[in-house]
């Protein structure tokens, strides 16, 4: 069983950063796409990052130039590195894992196949 545990989240003023971390576990390869996505109560959900088997990245328009996301394979964590932070940003943020197929924010977003439990990025302006 495939667990995902997200954890840096927090509270931080407008232009402030934050990195997230997503420790994975129970896989015996890194044959998934990752990533995270957005969910903001009474909105839809929103893509962030993925990154596919191969370290290829892609980001949503919104977050691109201020979010890195980058993976550690040796210790199976995924990191996303959050800069000049904005108000928009705000919502719970999941770290999700899904087949290696067509590897993007989407994906991650509606095909997901294991789940974290989210950490909430709240920006104040």
């Amino acid at each position: 069983q495939v667990e995902l545990v997200e954890s840096g989240g927090g509270s931080v003023q407008a232009g402030g950063s934050l990195r997230l971390s997503c420790a994975a576990s129970g896989y015996d390869d890194n044959n998934f796409c990752m990533g995270w996505f957005r969910e903001v109560p009474g909105k839809e959900r929103e893509g962030v990052a993925a990154i596919d088997d191969g370290g290829v990245t892609s980001y949503a328009d919104s977050v691109k130039g201020r979010f890195t996301f980058s993976k550690d394979n040796a210790n199976n964590t995924l990191y996303l590195q959050m800069n000049n932070l904005s108000p928009g940003v705000t919502g719970m943020y999941f770290c999700t894992a899904a087949l290696n197929w067509g590897c993007g924010p989407a994906t991650v977003t509606y095909d997901y196949l294991y789940l974290g439990q989210g950490t909430q990025v709240t920006v104040s302006s």
